[in-house]
């Protein structure tokens, strides 16, 4: 695991690019996400629901080398230790590895993509322990060692069955460290890696989830800020060439003149998908092209944002109605 450490790596500006290709990325946000990643070390990515943070960290996992080798199975103390999870592993099969022989390697590791674990609400303190089975006598890793050499990502962080300071402290020496410490089912403690990106996605402020010795630990705090028109209207340009919808940025206007400015309707990144999926589905139903249209539009915004906050604070106005000159 140390040989494939994400801490080896060193991404450069052209693999984030890279790994961002499928998305809208500002130029400012990559050069502050570059140096996190390269830490190998952690972040908190926070800020309004709705704006990709849960994308961006999936995305950041391709910024390294893609292919790593773990253990099936790990021995300690007689205990059978199961690593490998297809939920969360990819095997990586080629021409080569098809046609070597059983004997050429040691068929009790297998090569997968670098992993990466997405974990929620569901998450509680017992996916964070070794787990054992007693009718077949093997136990499970926890989620953090199969996160090794690859990227864990805490989503909606804050929102979980357990305290957030409970998991917190858990983590708070293997962050420092770089090591985990876990008991085995005959009570005996053993020493693993605890090597991964590990990336705290939430809509609240860190510092309301977190004492300032574990912030220090997680030395990158990046906000994921709203969208500006400008790029709200590249986002729609793509999702519409994505839908097979001719986009016209006179009606991203209309819409951005009748439904957001005047009620002070914060931009958030899903907007364009969202809306223009509306829309698709609408011109389905009455088996018709898809296309943007006013009425299409005022269709989608009254069955998209009827149960949402139609309104945000001055500041979020402010930056709506006064556009910047360029784009980053």
């Amino acid at each position: 695991m140390e040989a494939q450490s994400v801490r080896a790596e060193a991404p450069k500006k052209a693999d984030l690019h890279r790994a961002f290709t499928d998305i809208s990325v500002e130029a400012d946000m990559v050069d502050m996400l570059g140096p996190a990643v390269n830490s190998g070390a952690g972040l908190f990515l926070y800020g309004s629901a709705g704006n990709g943070k849960t994308t961006l960290a999936r995305q950041m996992t391709r910024c390294f080398a893609q292919n790593i080798w773990i253990p099936n199975v790990v021995v300690e103390d007689g205990q059978l230790v199961k690593l490998y999870d297809p939920a969360y592993h990819q095997p990586v099969e080629t021409a080569e590895s098809q046609l070597v022989r059983d004997n050429d390697y040691d068929t009790r590791w297998i090569r997968i993509q670098r992993p990466l674990v997405v974990v929620g609400g569901e998450l509680t303190m017992i996916d964070l322990e070794i787990r054992h089975d007693p009718v077949s006598n093997i136990s499970e890793a926890p989620l953090q060692m199969k996160s090794n050499c690859g990227c864990l990502l805490i989503d909606d962080f804050g929102r979980q069955r357990i305290e957030p300071d409970e998991l917190l402290n858990r983590w708070i020496v293997p962050l420092e460290e770089r090591c985990d410490y876990l008991t085995l089912p005959t009570g005996k403690k053993t020493q693993v890696p605890f090597d991964q990106l590990i990336i705290f996605s939430t809509n609240l402020d860190p510092s309301d989830l977190a004492d300032e010795a574990f912030l220090r630990r997680l030395p990158y705090k990046i906000e994921i800020t709203d969208p500006k028109p400008p790029e709200f209207q590249k986002l729609f340009s793509t999702v519409c060439r994505k839908e097979g919808c001719q986009y016209r940025k006179e009606l991203v206007d209309y819409l951005l003149d009748t439904h957001y400015r005047p009620i002070g309707r914060p931009l958030r990144r899903c907007h364009p998908r969202d809306l223009v999926r509306q829309i698709r589905n609408l011109c389905r139903f009455h088996d018709r092209p898809i296309e943007l249209t006013p009425a299409n539009i005022d269709h989608a915004v009254k069955s998209y944002f009827a149960m949402t906050s139609h309104h945000c604070d001055s500041n979020d106005a402010v930056a709506l109605n006064n556009p910047p000159s360029h784009e980053a």
